[in-house]
């Protein structure tokens, strides 16, 4: 189970340009995005079967900042190689 999210996380990375192809190898950064995907995915499915009172909704949110600082780390990265 844990491959098929992984593999959808990495999908998900790939799709918003993030991935292999950065100019500078990234794998830790890289892998750091999939895994926020990935905890992203598996909150919003636990909120579906269970109200998690509004907490489900605040981590997604915070979840969502991470993602898009991470994203900017790589995209800083990729500009400043050295």
């Amino acid at each position: 189970m844990h491959q098929h999210l992984f593999a959808g996380a990495f999908a998900a990375a790939l799709a918003v340009g993030v991935g292999p192809a950065s100019a500078v190898e990234q794998p830790h950064t890289q892998a750091a995005l999939q895994y926020l995907e990935s905890a992203k995915h598996e909150i919003l499915i636990a909120d579906q079967d269970h109200n998690h009172g509004g907490h489900a909704g605040e981590a997604t949110r915070l979840i969502d900042e991470a993602i898009q600082e991470v994203r900017k780390a790589i995209v800083y990265r990729d500009e400043h190689p050295n």
